[in-house]
């Protein structure tokens, strides 16, 4: 499938009325009604695409409780030495997943560990002795993490890729059975979005190789606007994300927070823009092009009034190009049903 141009506004016209209540009471029947959206950016919009569906589960409370209950309906597959992929922020930062609800999920997970790797750029998280206390200023002291590129790194195959025949990553990911990964879903400076996508496209690419890799960037201390970007860019983190999930197979599900989503990336810190777009709720899914696919139906769903600023940060870094790519390279479903667990 070709690659689309953002035209997704009648569609959602007619579905803001109804999808705007997602985190103001929207009812399952209502959900129903309105669960489906077409690869965002498709000229050709539809009621929906070929192929089968995923399940997507939602609910609209942001607490542990609620992400235990997620967890609980995907992790079937799950099992042995658990990596959780987290994005655990600058120092500091205002918008990383709060430490106690991600504490008493990861409580219930047996053999589980923090994962992540070091930073391309120079900041609180280049160094493993700077990353390690960037956790400690954090508060992700509750069970182990692990920087997977601390010690080395390992190449992974990118089967049918367009841009690479391998990714380098932070070499303990070999070391895990099995991944979660968990993700606040926000704006990203040159990714439009961060999902579960690019949670792990960057997130498990190692520091100075792997990121630079999916960057496509030789000299890293060129300004940002002469870096590629845009539908590249798009393309480059899907392989690298697929990478991550042919290498784990079944044994990698997926959840999105959205909560407190600024225009920039965890990665921001402390100068990252306020969030100017309510809080949604949180998804679930072993699909991970379908749990990205209805995280940004959900954000645009919301309206202009709500969801303007995110969305304008999407559409400038031609975002909704990672949509599009996961779907060329096969790694998942378009089509999902929404199932409201509140109403369960």
């Amino acid at each position: 499938m070709n690659d689309y141009q953002c035209s997704r506004k009648g569609f959602l016209r007619a579905m803001s009325s109804v999808m705007a209540g997602a985190a103001l009471g929207l009812t399952s029947q209502e959900l129903a009604a309105a669960e489906q959206a077409p690869v965002v950016g498709c000229k050709r919009v539809s009621a929906e695409t070929a192929g089968e569906k995923a399940k997507v589960f939602f609910t609209r409370k942001i607490d542990a409780e609620h992400l235990k209950k997620l967890y609980s309906l995907i992790n079937g597959k799950i099992d042995g030495k658990v990596a959780i992929k987290l994005h655990t922020g600058e120092k500091n930062g205002p918008n990383i997943l709060p430490r106690g609800m991600v504490q008493a999920l990861q409580a219930t997970i047996p053999n589980s560990t923090i994962v992540e790797t070091n930073t391309l750029y120079t900041g609180d998280r280049y160094t493993k002795e700077s990353h390690l206390e960037t956790l400690k200023v954090n508060g992700w002291t509750f069970c182990p993490v692990d920087i997977m590129d601390a010690e080395g790194t390992v190449m992974l195959p990118v089967k049918g890729g367009k841009h690479f025949k391998e990714v380098s990553m932070g070499k303990n990911i070999v070391n895990y059975d099995s991944m979660l990964v968990l993700t606040h879903f926000k704006g990203h400076a040159m990714g439009g979005f961060g999902g579960s996508m690019k949670n792990i496209a960057i997130g498990c690419a190692d520091g100075r190789i792997g990121k630079a890799q999916v960057h496509g960037v030789k000299d890293v201390n060129a300004p940002w606007d002469q870096w590629p970007a845009k539908e590249q860019l798009m393309e480059t983190m899907a392989e690298s994300a697929k990478a991550v999930c042919d290498h784990f197979g079944e044994k990698i599900v997926f959840i999105n927070v959205l909560r407190r989503m600024s225009v920039d990336c965890d990665c921001a810190g402390v100068t990252a823009a306020e969030p100017t777009i309510p809080d949604i709720g949180i998804l679930a899914s072993t699909d991970i092009l379908a749990i990205d696919q209805a995280s940004v139906d959900l954000v645009y769903a919301l309206g202009d009034k709500f969801n303007h600023d995110l969305v304008e940060r999407i559409e400038t870094r031609h975002g909704l190009h990672q949509l599009t790519a996961m779907r060329n390279y096969g790694m998942g479903k378009a089509n999902y049903t929404l199932v409201d667990i509140d109403e369960a």
